[in-house]
């Protein structure tokens, strides 16, 4: 897998993500997550929740992806724990 490679190539201790379009949404995010990095999800870059059902907004596939990172013992964070993660000023 080319995502285990890259992510092998980050040095230790760095935040790093992935975002991914349509289909390849769900299956970059939970690499991702897997391998502990994090990912941008939202209807900006995948309108289906599954094949053929479309999403109503973000919120469920932002859902999906914090019930993903539970599963596997991580912990989603708020949107202003994020921003101080990567230290991006909030927006006013």
């Amino acid at each position: 897998m080319v995502i285990a490679f890259m992510a092998s190539q980050i040095p230790h201790g760095s935040t790093w993500g992935v975002a991914a379009v349509g289909r390849h949404q769900l299956p970059m995010t939970e690499a991702a997550m897997r391998l502990g990095g994090n990912a941008r999800v939202g209807l900006e870059d995948n309108i289906y929740l599954s094949k053929g059902v479309l999403a109503e907004g973000s919120s469920p596939l932002v859902s999906r992806a914090a019930a993903f990172a539970r599963s596997i013992g991580r912990s989603p964070v708020e949107p202003a724990r994020a921003r101080e993660l990567l230290g991006i000023a909030k927006i006013r």
